[in-house]
């Protein structure tokens, strides 16, 4: 099995806040994202369980959502490794943009 994919972004505007803003971007980024289809969505308390599909093939991961600070922890399939450096800076900067940006 592969290491997992493992990505902390800081942020300073609570636990609440950060998880209104990445819910709510979270549905946006899945929608202009066509290649990538969500099959479970789950969140219990501050962690968000998911599946995703994209070429074919599945990962899954989780969220978790602290006061300062947030962490994606994602395993991909073989396939989807040699993806991986890209969508750990895609995520990181996206996960940038909606907690730092003043909404």
């Amino acid at each position: 099995m592969s290491a997992p994919l493992i990505v902390s972004i800081p942020h300073r505007l609570g636990r609440e806040e950060a998880m209104r803003r990445l819910k709510t971007g979270l549905a946006r980024a899945t929608a202009n994202v066509p290649i990538l289809q969500v099959d479970e969505e789950r969140w219990e308390g501050d962690r968000l369980s998911f599946s995703v599909r994209a070429l074919g093939q599945t990962a899954s991961g989780h969220l978790d959502v602290s006061d300062d600070h947030a962490r994606l922890e994602v395993t991909l399939p073989w396939l989807l490794q040699r993806f991986a450096k890209a969508a750990q800076v895609a995520i990181r900067n996206r996960g940038n943009l909606l907690l730092t940006k003043r909404s």
